[in-house]
């Protein structure tokens, strides 16, 4: 799970105006390890790009990773407010 809060991360961070504001929760579902990922109001239409385009580049890097076990990942973005 640290692989994947750091590869998160990685990609985030260039992306965003308020990197120190980033904060990853990983919630063990039933079929899902889903990663809530917070990020500044200010930042979350730079993540979600036009018409969703760098929210769906960003999911599919993260979802081509392999992980352990039967559970597969889900990338959740939100405003860090609403947290």
């Amino acid at each position: 799970m640290a692989d994947m809060n750091e590869l998160i991360l990685t990609i985030v961070r260039p992306l965003v105006s308020y990197p120190e504001k980033l904060l990853i929760d990983v919630v063990e579902k039933d079929d899902f390890l889903e990663y809530q990922l917070s990020v500044d109001p200010d930042d979350i239409g730079r993540l979600i790009g036009k018409k969703g385009r760098v929210a769906k580049a960003i999911r599919t890097i993260i979802y081509s990773v392999k992980v352990e076990g039967p559970k597969r990942v889900r990338l959740i973005i939100q405003n860090s407010e609403n947290s």
